[in-house]
Parts: C-alpha cells; sequence; structure tokens
C-alpha cells in the first residue's frame, strides 16, 4: 500500500494576534504557543521525567506514559501555573481555571503513532473516567524535544470537533484520515488542543523519544458529568500559591437547573462571547 502524504502545517505561529489565537483554537480545534519554555527550563523539566517509571501503552512499548503526575514537585508541579499558558488561559476561559488532569506521555523511536481520537467523552469511560467529560475543556501538550516529521509530530483532523455527523461521535477511533495534518514545532512549544478534535500523533522513525507533558484545564462552569475525586488535601497544602489558584475543586460547576425564562438583572454586555473576539490585537 502506498504511503500517505499529508500536508505539513506551515503557519508562523509567533506572528498571530491574541485573537486569531482564539479563534485559531476555536475553529480549528488546536493552536501552538511557541517559545513558552526555554532552554533551561526544558533541562529541569527532563532530569525530572527521567526519573519517573513509566508503564507501556497496551499497543506498544515504545509508547509509555505516567498518569497523575500534579504532585511530582519542582519543576513538574510548577508547570502547572506557568504565567503566559495560564495569561492565555484566562483570555480564553475568563478569569477562573480549574485544572483536572496532568499527565506525561513519551514517544520512543519505534512507537507506531496514536490512533485519531476525541478526548472529550461525555458519559466518561473506562481509559479516561469522568475527568474528561467536561462540556468545555483544553488540553495544553507541553514538548520537551523538537517536534520534526520524524519524531512523532502531532496529527489532527482540522473542525473535526464542529461535526454534528456521526462520525464524529466522540467514542470512535480512526487508524488514519486522509484531511489529517502534520504539526511540527521547536521544543519549549505547547500544542493546544480542544479535547474534542480528533487528533493523536505519527509514528516515531527519527533518532530520540519525544516527550511530552499534558495538562488539561477548563472553564469554572464546565464541570465534569459525574463527580470525580478531589485532589488528596495533604498534597495540595504543599504546592505554591499560585499552582494552588488553579486546582481548585474539579466537581466545581456554575449552572441555574431551575433557571427561567427572564430572570432579573441579565446582563446586557458579554465579550467572552463577542463574535469580534477573534479580531483582538492584546
Amino acid at each position: 500500500m502506498a504511503t500517505r502524504k499529508y500536508k505539513v502545517v506551515d503557519t508562523d505561529w509567533s506572528a498571530l494576534t491574541l485573537g486569531q489565537r482564539i479563534r485559531h483554537l476555536e475553529v480549528e480545534g488546536y493552536v501552538v504557543l511557541p517559545d513558552l519554555l526555554d532552554g533551561e527550563h526544558l533541562e529541569r523539566l527532563r532530569a525530572e521525567t527521567a526519573r519517573m517509571e513509566t508503564i507501556p501503552r497496551d499497543y506498544s512499548i515504545h509508547q509509555r506514559g505516567r498518569s497523575s503526575v500534579q504532585f511530582w514537585g519542582g519543576p513538574i508541579t510548577e508547570l502547572i501555573a506557568h504565567p503566559p499558558t495560564i495569561a492565555f488561559l484566562k483570555e480564553l476561559f475568563g478569569d477562573r481555571i480549574i485544572m483536572m488532569s496532568y499527565g506525561y506521555d513519551r514517544s520512543e523511536p519505534g512507537h507506531p503513532g496514536i490512533s485519531l481520537h476525541s478526548d472529550g467523552q461525555p458519559w466518561g469511560s473506562r481509559i479516561f473516567g469522568y475527568n474528561l467529560s467536561c462540556p468545555r475543556l483544553v488540553r495544553v501538550l507541553y514538548y520537551l524535544e523538537d517536534l520534526t516529521p520524524e519524531v512523532s509530530p502531532f496529527k489532527v483532523i482540522p473542525r473535526s470537533h464542529l461535526s454534528f455527523h456521526n462520525d464524529g461521535n466522540p467514542y470512535l477511533r480512526y487508524e488514519d484520515h486522509p484531511e489529517q495534518v502534520m504539526v511540527t514545532c521547536k521544543a519549549g512549544s505547547a500544542a493546544l488542543i480542544n479535547q474534542n478534535v480528533f487528533h493523536g500523533n505519527f509514528p516515531n522513525v527519527g533518532a530520540y523519544a519525544r516527550e511530552m507533558l499534558a495538562i488539561a484545564y477548563r472553564p469554572a462552569w464546565a464541570g465534569p458529568g459525574s463527580e470525580i475525586d478531589p485532589w488528596d488535601p495533604e498534597e495540595l497544602a504543599k504546592v505554591s500559591p499560585a499552582v494552588r489558584e488553579v486546582m481548585g475543586d474539579r466537581n466545581t460547576r456554575i449552572w441555574n437547573y431551575g433557571g427561567g425564562n427572564k430572570p432579573p438583572n441579565m446582563p446586557l454586555v458579554a465579550p467572552g462571547i463577542d463574535p469580534s473576539r477573534w479580531e483582538r490585537v492584546s
């Protein structure tokens, strides 16, 4: 069978305005924030990930990972509150952010690629539990090495999260898709993805492992579909105030089941849903 050729995204991510970044994430389903971590920061993170015991995925010994690393300590834990990322998420979500999960993944040479899938599963699943059942959630994928065409670059089907079709059922998985694209970037960059976009990664046919730290965040209103375990209060007490600020109660929801058609004091402005939000420069 002939090898398919896919479009390699050539967007200059550093040139996007704030509004263009929000638009790309909301419409295309993903965006890359470049240069979030400098060389010294990357070295400190890699020194910690080198000490982590990992387990292989059920489909390949070359895809390994570790879940629930939020209380590892040091630069791993502090990454949760990385200022430039949190600043963007506050613009995207509004002021209050809640972190839902944090894991480490490594795609080693020989890794066959991750199948196209959606992380957003509204009724929960064996793989994700109810952590990713939130109606709005973004995963931040920090890359600790360069993503090249050979070293497990990100793959995504743009706009797939917008589909109403049965093919967009978030519980489906796809081995391949003719309109998926390849996304490469430098170490220290992060890909932010809408949880409902179909994504994965390509095989690692290179000479080094692709390491990634993945943190899931959501706006405060968008709680999970069922109760999940709270953070360990003893562990939470040990983290910095900045980290604790975004590690709020994961079961928080802001809703009004009994709300009427004409509640009192309805607001007259709502910048977060302005169509012109995509035109913002800062």
